[in-house]
């Protein structure tokens, strides 16, 4: 069976919040806001996703 994939999606501004929670943003992968990025599903990425859970959407990938 194939792993699981994340559409993850920023949509809210990091500006007022912590230097880590900005640099969390970056290590997804995300460079603009409403940019979409696709991860496989990972504790290492749900930890970071939990970081900034406020910041950017989450759904599954159906193929």
């Amino acid at each position: 069976m194939a792993e699981q994939k994340l559409r993850i999606t920023w949509v809210k501004s990091a500006i007022g919040y912590g230097q880590d929670q900005k640099a969390t943003v970056r290590a997804l992968g995300l460079r603009r806001l409403n940019q979409t990025v696709i991860h496989d599903d990972s504790p290492s990425i749900q930890g970071m996703l939990f970081k900034i859970k406020h910041l950017v959407t989450v759904e599954p990938v159906t193929d």
